[in-house]
């Protein structure tokens, strides 16, 4: 059963992991006792020198002490070396154990987008507290204990010599004290800066094509290089604070050094000490002052692990460990959600509130909105990304934070809207950087995705290397290789949000083909879709605006309610992709799907097949020439030689009123010699029989003469929402149009054509 995670915040958790190396650090400390009490071989050595060698005049005495002090030396330096080699591999040791505790942390933090943001500085921070562990630091802290001795030892010799040491030694403490108090602002401050510019820098790196491509370089450099001065001319202050007291605690040390020799010769000249005690004093006194002088040398890397220990703890604390929990068995794709609302990390105001549905096995929802309206949001929770502040979200029974995150992740087949590829083949980043790819399920996945022939074309196959974030790749490959990573071992629930963004007319008749048969294996599907051939497969359609969720029902139904253009949208999505098909069978279908089908024909706006384009009525001319004209008007049925397959117009989801509230509000169009509106396929309406047009005929009217409700000529419509009081005003609009403008100029891609209207009064 899963254990429950005991509250406690980042500086404990460090704490306790230091805790683990008590035994190396004990050790430690005894070899630095005997270090330390080897290091009175010199002072003693000086002292029989000059006390009893000069003396006697011995010369066995000298070789006898110098013997003596050869093996005293060299345990003194095994010990010293034993005791660097132990506290490197308790640095290193600390680094690993908090290698995969951090790394997580961060990862789970950059979730937030305002934390994203931010440069981390975590893998430094950690590094940092590995230097001061593993440098000349420690040793300081465990000589410090052996400075009273070497003072008590001094003292032995003559109480000015003691007084001496310890005024020196106070002066140094206070010169340490004065050099953090005035140097860590600046440098914090220059850590800071400096990471900022690091993060501007690699930013700026990544995306050089838009760099230099909009002519942005002179005022990127800028910004890098006043962020570079900023951090520099900190990091001057700091080091100049930081030199300063180096400075002066070195003189002080020699000065000190120097006085106690002069002191020391007044005394032996008063015959209160001798000249060996005069010698061993001096050296006794600086052996006391290393350690605080080491200290001051290595302050700066001192300050920057003091930084990197708070820093981490923040880190640490608002990211705490995982609980382990209880293996879960392979769910099978009930998905329910229950009175969902979202609150973005690090904000206070929901995003997403009050959203409540259920899926089933083998059943496709769409989600649709307007741009902000919280669908991302709602994928990002669906997924694991994003916790939800209130609701829940169950899979199989079960809410999300009772799975592990990575058991939960391999059972969802999460495509983000901004595509994220990795450093690696492409093979690797299908299988989810796994380190045991199975070669077989990546071929799969790429197979469903409809990707195989796409990725086998490359250069190396499976095998390419596509960069950070695969810039060698083009768009709508690097979309194809995430929509296979998403199918990677055919997940349960598949999350696919903005799954056609970059796709040609064959990418997204294989999309919609992959989900089909997702959905035929029994995997939920969740689409958030803008153009409407996203949701050509789904069963179901969800409807959100400004984070609420205002419809939910079948999709022709919430299409009708929603849409003005409801009846083409859905004969496009089953000119897309008619039930039944395959992969294969899209493939060979070309580039004509749903995408293209509403573009004008090669011939252009004033070519032979200009009537084909979009917004094509009877007469020929839709987008084309005014001049242009065909025989006879094709009906919305009509079977185009030249494509094999019924003319289609690109939809585009219009939220408005229903055909009926549309039909209550059109006046009768008045007879024209010109055009013969048909409102089905057969029979042809006459003239004198337009005002008998019945409401349920409306939906093939209104988008093949509409003027103003154009549908956008370019092979990808957006999914728009509005009101639904639009498709009353816009039913006037069902006048035949006299003599449209010849325009000049190809449509742009999602350009709604407009037509001018002139009234005629009947």
């Amino acid at each position: 059963m899963g254990n429950d995670v005991t509250e406690n915040s980042g500086r404990d958790e460090l704490r306790a992991a230091l805790a683990r190396f008590r035994g190396h650090f004990a050790a430690v400390g005894v070899f630095s006792a005997f270090v330390n009490l080897l290091m009175l071989t010199g002072p003693l050595f000086m002292l029989q020198v000059y006390d009893r060698v000069l003396s006697s005049r011995s010369e066995a005495t000298l070789v006898a002490l110098i013997v003596l002090i050869t093996i005293l030396f060299g345990f003194m330096g095994v010990l010293d070396y034993l005791r660097g080699r132990v506290l490197s591999r308790v640095g290193a040791a600390f680094q690993s154990t908090f290698d995969s505790r951090v790394f997580t942390a961060a990862l789970r933090r950059a979730v937030a987008p305002q934390e994203r943001a931010r440069p981390n500085t975590a893998a430094r921070d950690l590094d940092a507290l590995r230097q001061i562990l593993s440098g000349p630091a420690p040793f300081a802290l465990f000589d410090v204990p052996w400075v009273p001795i070497y003072l008590g030892a001094i003292f032995l010799f003559h109480t000015y010599l003691g007084w001496t040491a310890v005024a020196g030694g106070l002066i140094l403490v206070a010169l340490t004290a004065l050099n953090q108090m005035r140097s860590r602002a600046a440098t914090e401050q220059s850590q800071m800066s400096a990471s900022i510019a690091d993060a501007l820098g690699e930013q700026l790196r990544q995306n050089a094509e838009a760099v230099q491509g909009l002519g942005m370089t002179r005022a990127g450099l800028a910004r890098w290089k006043g962020m570079r001065e900023e951090a520099l001319e900190a990091q001057i202050v700091a080091s100049d604070c930081t030199a300063t007291y180096s400075t002066a605690a070195k003189t002080l040390r020699f000065y000190l050094q120097s006085l106690m020799l002069g002191m020391g010769a007044y005394l032996v000249l008063q015959q209160e000490i001798s000249p060996g005690m005069m010698i061993a004093a001096s050296i006794l006194m600086g052996r006391a002052l290393a350690p605080i002088d080491q200290a001051i040398g290595q302050w700066p890397l001192a300050q920057r692990a003091l930084l990197g220990w708070r820093q981490l703890s923040k880190l640490l604390e608002k990211s705490p460990p995982e609980a382990v929990k209880t293996r879960l068995p392979a769910p099978k794709g009930h998905v329910e959600v229950n009175g969902v609302a979202v609150v973005a990390p690090g904000e206070s105001v929901p995003v997403l509130r009050g959203i409540t549905f259920r899926l089933e096995p083998g059943q496709a929802l769409g989600v649709i909105g307007p741009s902000g309206a919280g669908k991302t949001t709602l994928a990002k929770v669906l997924a694991g990304v994003w916790p939800a502040a209130a609701g829940k979200v169950r899979i199989d029974g079960a809410a999300l934070d009772q799975w592990n995150t990575d058991e939960l992740g391999q059972h969802i087949g999460y495509l983000p809207q901004e595509v994220g590829l990795l450093p690696g083949t492409v093979a690797q980043n299908i299988a989810r950087l796994s380190l045991q790819p199975n070669d077989e399920a990546v071929i799969e996945a790429a197979q469903r995705a409809g990707a195989h022939d796409l990725l086998l074309a490359l250069v190396q196959g499976y095998d390419t290397e596509i960069g950070a974030g695969g810039q060698r790749l083009s768009g709508g490959q690097r979309q194809r290789v995430a929509l296979a990573r998403a199918f990677y071992g055919d997940p349960a629930v598949l999350i696919l949000d903005e799954p056609n963004a970059n796709l040609d007319a064959q990418g997204e008749q294989a999309l919609v083909t992959s989900i089909r048969e997702a959905k035929a294996r029994g995997r939920s599907v969740i689409v958030m879709a803008h153009r409407p051939s996203a949701i050509a497969a789904c069963d179901l359609l969800l409807v959100i605006d400004k984070g609420q969720q205002v419809d939910l029902g079948p999709r022709d139904e919430v299409l009708r309610r929603r849409t003005k253009n409801h009846e083409q949208i859905v004969a496009g999505a089953k000119e897309l992709s008619p039930p039944g098909a395959t992969i294969k069978a899209q493939q060979k279908g070309g580039a004509d799907g749903l995408a293209a089908s509403g573009a004008a024909r090669p011939g252009g706006a004033n070519g032979p097949d200009a009537g084909n384009g979009a917004g094509a009525v009877a007469g020929g001319n839709g987008a084309g020439a005014p001049g242009v004209t065909r025989p006879a008007a094709r009906p919305a049925g009509h079977v185009s030689a030249s494509m094999g397959r019924p003319a289609m117009m690109t939809p585009v989801l219009r939220v408005g009123a229903g055909p009926a509230g549309t039909a209550a509000a059109q006046p009768k169009p008045e007879p024209k010699p010109e055009p013969k509106v048909e409102s089905k396929p057969e029979p042809k309406v006459e003239p004198k029989a337009e005002p008998k047009v019945e409401p349920k005929a409306e939906p093939e009217v209104e988008p093949r003469v509409e003027a103003k409700a154009e549908p956008k000529v370019a092979p990808k419509a957006e999914l728009k929402l509005g009101s639904k009081d639009d498709g009353a005003s816009a039913a006037p609009e069902t006048e035949a149009v006299a003599k449209p403008e010849v325009i000049t100029k190809p449509a742009k891609p999602n350009a709604v054509l407009s037509l001018p209207v002139r009234e005629e009064k009947p």
